[in-house]
């Protein structure tokens, strides 16, 4: 029987490399039916509005959902459709995997770092955001909960120990932040003592930045708040080469969307330059996700050969192909 999953191609080079997508998880055999929604400012065009009712419909009716970049315009009245998305349909964990490939650009060769992130509370709540009238003073509150941070903490070991990683490391900023980063810290130390197996740490963002730069294979799994994970999941993405390396995955109890982390880069769409790797790979996440791990395999191996041999990788990868060229190479491996 087939899956039906949600897609929404996005903005600028969305459609680019969602298609390109599509096609290896035809090759693979995945026997998906794809349910086509539109959101950001393909949708505004279309509808008039950045997420219409039918997107969400189509969201909650399907088990996951595969999404490239959107573009939320720049102004007033405008707010970030991904954090929309995220509190719509509460998912509080996102997964942000880096991973080294050979035949990349990356300054490090053996990288595997998970940063797992609260997603709903913290800076990004948009809770109490005031700007006075004279423009001269604007306040925001940051609201970290017991329930949030149990649940993202206990989500970040339970991954660790389906994955056979064998350290956590929680990152905070409770020297300064005593209440918000307090709690936060606090709760992961009481659910790091339910995980024996598994080694905890605990670690200042600040000192975190450092050693991610000097020394990063120290790292495994990394779990923090929202602001916090928002900032290192990008530092661990330059660690492998850039956001086009680095997958993402927002997760909740009833509703799953997979993404690429980069933007809608719309200065090179149409026009067969994207490196369509990041949403192949949160796509992979997607497949294990849904219990198709062997699918996953396959697809994972077709990329990692193709661009450790150069096959008609994309520029930014040092190739001279395309979107289309690189397509084809995984697929030809598939």
């Amino acid at each position: 029987m087939s899956t039906t999953i949600t897609v929404i191609p996005g903005d600028g080079i969305g459609p680019d490399i969602i298609d390109a997508t599509i096609k290896i998880l035809d090759q693979a055999g995945c026997n998906f039916t794809y349910e086509y929604a539109d959101a950001g400012l393909t949708a505004l065009e279309k509808t008039g509005e950045l997420l219409p009712q039918a997107t969400l419909d189509a969201i909650a009716r399907n088990p996951a959902t595969l999404k490239g970049p959107l573009t939320t315009p720049v102004g007033e009245g405008f707010t970030s459709i991904n954090v929309s998305l995220r509190k719509q349909f509460n998912l509080y964990a996102n997964v942000r995997p880096v991973k080294s490939f050979k035949g990349t650009q990356a300054r490090y060769e053996n990288i595997d770092i998970i940063t797992v992130r609260e997603n709903t509370e913290g800076m990004y709540s948009g809770l109490g955001q005031v700007v006075s009238e004279d423009g001269t003073e604007a306040q925001a509150v940051s609201k970290v909960t017991r329930k949030g941070a149990e649940r993202i903490v206990r989500f970040a070991y339970e991954l660790a120990r389906r994955e056979g990683r064998k350290k956590v490391t929680a990152v905070h900023k409770a020297n300064i932040l005593k209440s918000t980063s307090g709690l936060f810290l606090k709760v992961a130390r009481e659910i790091a003592a339910e995980y024996p197996d598994i080694q905890s740490e605990e670690m200042i963002v600040d000192a975190v930045c450092m050693k991610l730069v000097m020394n990063p294979e120290q790292f495994d799994v990394i779990v923090t708040t929202n602001l916090f994970g928002d900032i290192l999941s990008d530092l661990c993405a330059g660690l492998v080469g850039g956001l086009g390396m680095a997958p993402g995955a927002n997760i909740g109890d009833d509703s799953a969307i997979f993404e690429a982390v980069h933007g809608s880069a719309p200065d090179i769409a149409g026009k067969n330059l994207a490196n369509p790797t990041s949403v192949i790979l949160g796509a992979i996440q997607m497949l294990e996700y849904l219990g198709m791990p062997e699918h996953a395999k396959r697809i994972l191996a077709a990329v990692t050969d193709v661009i450790a041999s150069g096959d008609r990788t994309t520029r930014d990868l040092g190739g001279t192909g395309g979107t289309t060229d690189f397509t084809q190479a995984i697929i030809e491996r598939l």
